[in-house]
């Protein structure tokens, strides 16, 4: 509700100074610090003053005066040097919440239906991530942003399929997820695709390591892969073969060649072995994503963009358009490379370098090949075939088949370079926008692929390829005690300690799942001995699961996160259980007001204008404030590509009703229709906060 009034505030000024002044602005608003200084403030007078030459204290009086009756908004008021501040309407405000709290209610119930004829409603999203009443809350907002991008592609999680997940890859499939969620609760067409690197170098290592060091059997593989924890057995096997490797580097560039060779061909029991690993493992990552509610639509494997060619056809464009060049002297003779001149900033008249490492120096080198002088394809050559599949450019497409191994209640899609699916989804349509979560370790790559995008005249297609990026996990020395690892007396003195899967240093994405839960199941116990067993486990789940996710949520991107137990789990402070708590308390005050009979009661227009207005109106109306204003939350987090936002608003909404549930006795009011007024308020807040939870993908159990 807050941002359907802030947009019509916004076309309201907009208009007006069109017409008055003859000027075509973009009107900023913010939010002003404080309550009594309005809900929206816009400095839009300042940048008039620049055109008109005139004092933006004298335009702002001007606009207040003429502008006129806006909808929703109760008085426009000149603040400062020019400021124009907006105070709502909060009869009008209340009523809109209300309704639209309303609608969700008839969707989710199934009675309000989708009239195509009228044209009245989008095709609501489907699969996994949907937020189930997205396309209510945006209609008559001017969210029908979603048709006019077209389809958004998300790719994310993307993990080398040659051992289990590790906290790191659960931080970008989180990230990821919650964005889908987010995008689909604004109205986009969204379709989640997982990347899933069955040729590269991380599953020819893991090959090699079976083949060639355990010197065991394709059938062996076969086998074992069947069982349970393979994804934990190649884990080692391959912080086994980094050791075996970085003994003799000359064996292993010969060893990898071969056997990466062997891989994109499709030939040889190299490449049987790669397949086997590699999709056993792919299903292992599914299942261990389906406990934290992430599931996706295709599962685009690097294989088919060399069998079918992808590879080949975007390989000619390149070169016919020169965008790749063969290195014919140096090291990199008889490589195809795309030639790169790193830009550089500069600061107040000052040219600012980013110092790089040799290793990073030599990495982002080998990024620029495209081809190897030994033929191979680069993984960022198959990124850029990929990425333009993914806008349509490639001019072919995959063929499709069900992936057979997914999680109870999912319909996975996978590329295949077998025959074709005809009931497979149209997964070859263009994307108008695409977000690739990948660390911001790969930032460099993500801009070749740009770079290869723009060097083909695709320019519009690189602005649109957004890379979501992030930092890396790590854990305090206090959670990598827990998980069994031996710190050094140095190492335990540092604020963090870092993680590396090559190494076999980490935390594996199932055993911390499982650590949460324990801990969770140890404290629903104790509170709740009349829960049956299966409820027990199931209120735990959704408490180490709410957990795990807001803790890798409310930092924002940029931040380094140091996992810890015992600050995820606590039911206090800035935490999903906090969060999930102020729902189970509410609903615990809404059940006693069915038993008291006292939600039966319809609150006045007049009630409402008192109670909102009077001497503690300033404080109810704060409340009320937040639970309508999620549409901004929203629309703030895809503005800024910050899921971080969303994971705020539900912790602020949590801490003002917990306020607001201590400063008010309830269900004790004596004066009826104020009682009537806060139980209505703590349903609004109770519909709000669950619908933030459910766009970080956290579930508000009944009890805790």
């Amino acid at each position: 509700m807050y941002q359907a009034l802030t947009n019509r505030l916004r076309e309201a000024l907009a208009g007006h100074i069109r017409e008055k002044y003859g000027v075509e602005l973009a009107i900023a608003l913010e939010r002003p610090p404080k309550i009594e200084m309005g809900e929206a403030a816009s400095p839009v007078c300042f940048e008039l003053a620049k055109r008109l030459k005139k004092a933006p204290r004298l335009i702002a009086q001007e606009i207040a005066n003429d502008l006129g009756k806006v909808e929703g908004i109760a008085k426009i008021e000149v603040a400062g040097g020019g400021y124009l501040n907006a105070y709502f309407d909060r009869g009008v405000f209340w009523a809109g919440v209300q309704e639209e709290e309303s609608a969700e209610w008839r969707v989710a119930s199934g009675e309000l239906k989708k009239d195509k004829e009228k044209g009245q409603r989008r095709d609501a999203p489907t699969g996994p991530g949907l937020a189930p009443s997205a396309e209510v809350r945006r209609e008559g907002q001017g969210a029908g942003r979603g048709e006019e991008r077209g389809k958004v592609i998300v790719e994310h999680t993307s993990i080398n399929p040659n051992k289990a997940a590790h906290i790191g890859h659960v931080r970008n499939a989180v990230l990821g997820d919650t964005m889908v969620r987010i995008l689909r609760d604004a109205g986009s067409r969204v379709q989640i695709q997982n990347y899933i690197d069955n040729t590269g170098v991380q599953v020819a290592d893991v090959v090699i390591g079976l083949l060639q060091m355990e010197k065991v059997t394709p059938v062996w593989v076969r086998n074992r892969a069947a069982e349970a924890k393979f994804d934990y057995y190649c884990w080692d096997l391959y912080a086994k073969a980094t050791s075996f490797f970085l003994a003799d580097k000359e064996r292993a560039a010969a060893l990898r060649g071969a056997t990466l060779k062997a891989i994109e061909q499709g030939t040889g029991e190299d490449a049987e072995v790669a397949q086997v690993v590699a999709d056993a493992i792919v299903g292992c990552h599914l299942q261990t994503m389906a406990r934290l509610g992430i599931g996706y639509e295709l599962l685009a494997r690097e294989s088919e963009i060399l069998h079918l060619h992808f590879w080949d056809a975007a390989f000619e464009m390149l070169k016919k358009s020169g965008a790749i060049q063969l290195a014919e002297s140096g090291k990199m003779a008889g490589c195809w490379i795309m030639p790169w001149e790193e830009e550089v900033k500069e600061v107040q008249d000052v040219k600012e370098v980013k110092e790089k490492t040799a290793e990073e120096e030599e990495e982002n080198s080998q990024d620029k090949i495209i081809v190897r002088s030994n033929g191979t394809v680069t993984y960022v050559g198959k990124d850029i075939a990929y990425q333009l599949w993914k806008f349509g450019l490639l001019g072919k497409d995959f063929h499709y088949r069900k992936w057979p191994d997914v999680p109870e209640g999912q319909t996975v899609w996978s590329t295949t370079s077998d025959k074709n699916d005809p009931e497979a989804p149209n997964f070859g349509e263009a994307a108008s926008s695409v977000y690739n979560v990948i660390d911001t370790r790969q930032a460099y790559v993500q801009e070749v692929v740009a770079q290869g995008l723009r060097g083909l005249g695709h320019a519009e297609a690189a602005k649109n390829s957004i890379h979501l990026w992030y930092e890396r996990m790590v854990l305090t020395p206090r959670c990598a005690a827990e998980m069994g690892y031996e710190l050094s007396e140095d190492e335990a003195r540092k604020p963090y300690v870092e993680v590396s899967g090559r190494r076999g240093l980490g935390v594996k994405a199932d055993d911390l799942i499982d650590r949460l839960e324990a801990a969770a199941l140890a404290e629903v116990a104790q509170r709740h001995a009349e829960m049956s067993s299966e409820e027990q486990k199931l209120t735990a789940h959704a408490i180490a699961v709410g957990a795990l996710r807001f803790f890798l949520l409310k930092f924002t991107r940029n931040a380094i996160i140091a996992f810890d137990f015992k600050d995820a789990l606590s039911f206090e402070g800035e935490t999903g259980p906090y969060c999930q708590y102020a729902v189970v308390r509410i609903r615990g005050i809404r059940r006693k007001g069915v038993e008291a009979g006292a939600i039966n009661v319809e609150v006045t227009q007049e009630s409402v204008s008192a109670l909102l207005g009077g001497a503690e109106g300033n404080s109810l109306w704060e409340l009320l404030l937040g639970a309508g204003s999620l549409d901004y939350a929203v629309d703030a987090a895809i503005a800024t590509q910050e899921p971080a936002f969303m994971a705020k608003y539900a912790f602020q909404l949590a801490q003002a009703f917990n306020n607001f549930y201590h400063k008010h006795h309830i269900l004790s009011e004596t004066d009826e229709q104020k009682r009537a007024f806060l139980l209505r308020l703590t349903e609004l807040v109770e519909a709000q906060l669950v619908r933030a939870l459910g766009l970080l993908g956290i579930e508000a159990p009944e009890k805790m």
